[in-house]
């Protein structure tokens, strides 16, 4: 069996890996906090620290790796063309799906968000272990691919011509305090000019383990705020942790969704960067 067997979607119920857990062709990676993999995680999973998944510079902190950093990533994943991987953490999706984009950018396609992360498994009765194993090493590994990198990812001086020419969506996934400028997380605060407000977290269902809400009514929210699925669309947050689940919410509505990994931290640190600040006109 190989990764195009297990039939994997980019969202993944609990009960669809049970089957195969322990398959060789199946990474589950965690990216829980660390207190809480070295209590409980779902048996064979590896633990990734989010560090893993960032490149800060002076500027912006959370930048998609170097082309040395991505491949650090891939040996630390071992996965060869042939794995799944699932990946899942302890917040809802976030930092799981900041792993999923790094994977897209690169080129690695064989992904899945495990729906509702650790608290789903949980409240499904799954069984858990603390154990750490030590996986043989992959003689393949997957290879850094950045061809189609734009196909998900978009620079600062991109995004600043399109804002310029208001010639894409844009979707601020941050609270509405850092959306409005009330809460400072750079030198400046606000947002950038004509994008419309939805918080990541809109999308989770904190009363079903946090497992996303059904899409049709996340899609309906996001269109009744103005947003047309059917035109591209880039989302970003602080640092691109938070918008990497709306990156996943974009892909899994099939829209033509690309993340700024620059996000708020690097265009509010900017002093030439064009911001608004205050209530969105809708």
């Amino acid at each position: 069996m190989t990764a195009t067997d297990f039939n994997f979607g980019l969202l993944v119920e609990a009960e669809q890996i049970v089957p195969f857990l322990g398959h060789e062709s199946l990474r589950i990676v965690d990216l829980s906090r660390s207190s809480v993999y070295e209590q409980l995680h779902i048996p064979h999973a590896i633990h990734l620290k989010p560090q893993l998944l960032v490149r800060q510079e002076e500027q912006a902190s959370g930048l998609l790796p170097d082309e040395a950093g991505l491949n650090a990533l891939i040996e630390y994943l071992n996965i060869s063309p042939n794995h799944h991987v699932v990946v899942y953490d302890d917040e809802g999706g976030a930092w799981a799906g900041r792993l999923i984009w790094n994977l897209h950018c690169l080129g690695f396609k064989n992904v899945s968000l495990l729906n509702g992360g650790i608290h789903a498994w949980l409240g499904a009765g799954y069984p858990t272990s603390s154990e750490v194993e030590d996986l043989a090493k992959v003689e393949s590994l997957v290879q850094v691919n950045l061809d189609n990198i734009e196909q998900y990812r978009i620079e600062y001086s991109q995004l600043l011509e399109k804002v310029n020419q208001q010639s894409t969506q844009l979707w601020d996934c941050r609270t509405d305090d850092e959306y409005t400028g009330q809460r400072l997380a750079a030198r400046r605060g606000g947002h950038i000019p004509n994008a419309i407000h939805f918080e990541w977290s809109s999308a989770i269902n904190r009363q079903n383990h946090l497992k996303l809400h059904p899409l049709e009514r996340t899609q309906q929210r996001l269109e009744q705020l103005g947003f047309q699925l059917d035109q591209p669309v880039v989302v970003y947050c602080q640092s691109h942790h938070r918008s990497g689940l709306a990156y996943i919410v974009g892909r899994l509505l099939g829209w033509n969704i690309q993340a700024y990994d620059g996000a708020w931290s690097e265009w509010g640190n900017r002093l030439d960067s064009p911001i608004t600040t205050g209530e969105s006109p809708a």
